[in-house]
């Protein structure tokens, strides 16, 4: 079965890729959109420009030149490359920045094309929250509303207890994805909710819902991304492979999107996510 997942760029998309490397190639945009291969070399040998480029752009203009799924395969390719040289790189735990010792293994996790890919696909996807209600049937003549949307781990894991199997993978997918966007690119919110920043007490309860610890998201996202895996679907879509990886590695999984986070949207993803915390 093919691991690889296919992605189309747009118009604007392949339009950058020249600007930014070499505009004389701006009357050939039509074959070049069709050429994947090509788009992957242009990708991979010209990635240091490209980066370059969009670490300067204000987020407004970024994200009207290019698409969200563009941006962030630029940007793990960027980090892949960077991390293949250096010994360590600094991860965000709690409050402080910790160094840890497994640059080369993250750049190597990056280097499956299908998991590169999944990741960017799936860090776009949360450029837009979408919200829902659903009428569900307790019993007879009896229904209730059930309101989500699609970031609310603890709402997605109540839908999966009422909607019938074969229809439970979106969702599975959807609770792994926000566990591990959430840790990923804003895991000072997971420790702000946990814990108060001055004592680092645990927090008490809400409504009687306690929140959530850093290891609980990891747990979450580890088992949710095996059903995801598991499910039928996921063979179908040609997916099987990225959630499996990203099931048996979760922990490293979370590392190059720290590393995104800190050094290339620091000041830029909270409006880029829309993430209201």
């Amino acid at each position: 079965m093919a691991e690889e997942i296919s992605r189309d760029f747009s118009d604007n998309d392949v339009s950058f890729l020249i600007e930014t490397i070499n505009p004389r190639l701006m009357a050939k945009k039509g074959a070049i959109r069709r050429n994947q291969s090509l788009i992957e070399k242009m990708l991979d040998e010209h990635n240091e420009k490209l980066a370059e480029r969009i670490i300067s752009m204000e987020e407004e203009e970024m994200l009207i030149k290019i698409s969200p799924r563009l941006l962030f395969e630029i940007l793990l390719r960027k980090t892949a490359k960077v991390l293949n040289r250096e010994s360590y790189m600094l991860e965000r735990i709690g409050r402080q920045l910790i160094p840890i010792f497994e640059t080369m293994k993250v750049s190597e996790f990056l280097a499956k094309k299908a998991v590169l890919t999944y990741l960017a696909e799936m860090l776009s996807s949360f450029t837009r929250i979408e919200s829902f209600t659903f009428p569900i049937r307790i019993k007879g003549r009896v229904w209730r509303k059930l309101r989500f949307n699609d970031m609310d781990i603890d709402s997605l894991i109540s839908f999966c207890q009422v909607v019938d199997e074969e229809y439970r993978f979106p969702f599975y997918k959807r609770i792994a994805d926000a566990c591990l966007f959430i840790l990923g690119i804003f895991p000072e919110y997971v420790t702000a909710q946990y814990r108060y920043p001055l004592s680092s007490q645990i927090r008490p309860g809400i409504a009687g819902q306690k929140p959530k610890a850093p290891e609980e998201y990891e747990r979450e996202g580890r088992k949710f991304y095996q059903l995801a895996a598991e499910h039928p679907s996921a063979q179908m879509m040609n997916l099987e492979g990225a959630l499996n990886e990203l099931a048996e590695n979760f922990s490293l999984a979370k590392k190059p999107l720290n590393f995104i986070a800190d050094y290339y949207l620091q000041f830029k993803k909270r409006r880029i996510f829309h993430f209201d915390a």
